[in-house]
């Protein structure tokens, strides 16, 4: 019953509109002080142990390279460099809009970031060719995701540290799933704009395509540090966003981009983004140290396998229970309050703990596109002035591939278990 008000109570200030870390600290304040034996003295150490983590580190540095990729203008010359490789097939531009996310995904880390950085940029430039606005905004939604899938997903490293799994192989998991998702995007955008002819661009030179590359080239070689330095055991997640941080600043300098205003934007940027998924952290840190005093993971996993002992089914009903969860849930929240519970659970089934977590991050993301949270919805609208009921018609088509890809690495575990087995 203790339990039980409580994510009552979680729901209610969630519905209320209370910030999400309000919305978890505020029960868990509550059963401390109504339980005699837990003390406000153990509520401190248990929410301050919650960020008290070195993996964690690399989440500000992380988010400070994607607000710098963000106003050394990148993601222009990606877009400029994807048009001119890629602009003279039918549909040219829907093609740009999932390889240029694709690309800037190496360096943000978040939907959100994407949908920032790109949508400004894509959306303009494909509806001012006719494209249909439902596609252009569905397939830019969908694109963004692609960014907390591949390494450095900030979710990634949130999941890591909570089910206490390798920062570096929930990283290479994701590569296999973002990929099918780039797939099963450029196929949605081929059968969409199949018969219009008319969306092509003129082929670029290829003086042009080498120059335009050219200046693309560097911004990519972020990814080559980050990832070819943990692959290569050269340096852990969190050094590697060290170095990757200094990269692109070094990179932004360059370009003539880190003048005083936009370091500025980026500390200020990094700061606010840090603050509010670290406070996150530190509530639902004290909100799963009581679920585990409660020993719901214990319970939780005996009335699941009463159930079902097939993983199948049981895999089924965890999607089912996250999509619930992510319509109304903030991810990094989500992550935060269920791991604990979920993933001991998963372990019943003899599911790989890889897979599992790709599986619960990829689900989770869904709930970016979905109301009533759905923030890359608003995100979009704020950058492109396009109201969100518009935005979310476009998004729901794009659906179909999504749920595909999801259901490909929730029942196929090859897709998520093979790169990391691989590599060691």
């Amino acid at each position: 019953m203790t339990v039980l008000w409580m994510i009552l109570a979680l729901f209610l200030l969630l519905g209320l509109r209370v910030p999400v870390a309000w919305a978890l600290l505020v029960p868990a304040l509550v059963y401390v002080a109504l339980d005699g034996s837990a003390s406000f003295q153990i509520a401190a150490q248990q929410t301050v142990s919650g960020v008290n983590t070195f993996p964690l580190l690399a989440v500000p540095l992380f988010i400070m390279l994607g607000n710098i990729a963000n106003v050394s203008g990148i993601s222009d010359r990606l877009f400029n460099a994807a048009t001119a490789l890629l602009g003279h097939f039918r549909g040219s531009l829907g093609y740009v809009n999932v390889f240029t996310s694709f690309g800037f995904a190496w360096m943000s880390g978040a939907a959100i970031s994407d949908a920032a950085a790109l949508g400004r940029v894509q959306v303009p430039a494909m509806l001012k060719r006719n494209y249909p606005e439902g596609l252009t905004l569905g397939i830019t939604a969908g694109s963004s995701l692609i960014a907390p899938i591949l390494p450095p997903s900030i979710p990634a490293i949130i999941y890591a540290v909570t089910a206490g799994i390798s920062v570096g192989a929930l990283f290479i998991a994701g590569i296999v799933p973002a990929l099918l998702l780039l797939t099963v995007l450029c196929v949605t955008v081929f059968v969409s704009l199949r018969k219009r002819n008319d969306l092509r661009l003129a082929k670029a030179s290829v003086r042009d395509q080498v120059t335009l590359s050219l200046k693309a080239l560097p911004a990519l070689g972020a990814a080559i540090v980050v990832l070819g330095g943990i692959l290569g055991g050269i340096f852990t997640p969190t050094e590697a966003a060290g170095i990757g941080v200094v990269y692109m600043t070094v990179l932004a300098i360059f370009y003539g981009a880190m003048n005083w205003h936009n370091v500025r934007r980026v500390l200020q940027n990094t700061v606010e983004t840090t603050g509010s998924v670290l406070i996150i952290v530190c509530a639902a840190a004290l909100f799963g140290w009581v679920l585990a005093r409660e020993r719901v993971p214990q319970l939780a996993g005996e009335f699941i396998f009463g159930l079902t002992e097939n993983p199948i089914v049981f895999l089924l009903l965890l999607n089912v229970l996250l999509f619930i969860i992510g319509a109304i849930i903030e991810p990094t929240a989500a992550i935060l309050v269920l791991v604990p519970v979920l993933a001991p659970v998963a372990t019943l089934y003899g599911l790989d703990p890889l897979h599992v977590g790709s599986v619960i991050i990829f689900n989770l993301m869904l709930g970016l596109l979905t109301p009533p949270v759905g923030l890359v919805l608003f995100v979009l609208s704020s950058v492109t002035d396009i109201p969100v009921s518009r935005i979310i018609r476009g998004v729901v088509p794009v659906y179909v591939p999504l749920v595909a890809v999801l259901l490909l690495i929730s029942f196929i575990p090859f897709f998520t278990t093979w790169l990391p087995g691989v590599l060691g």
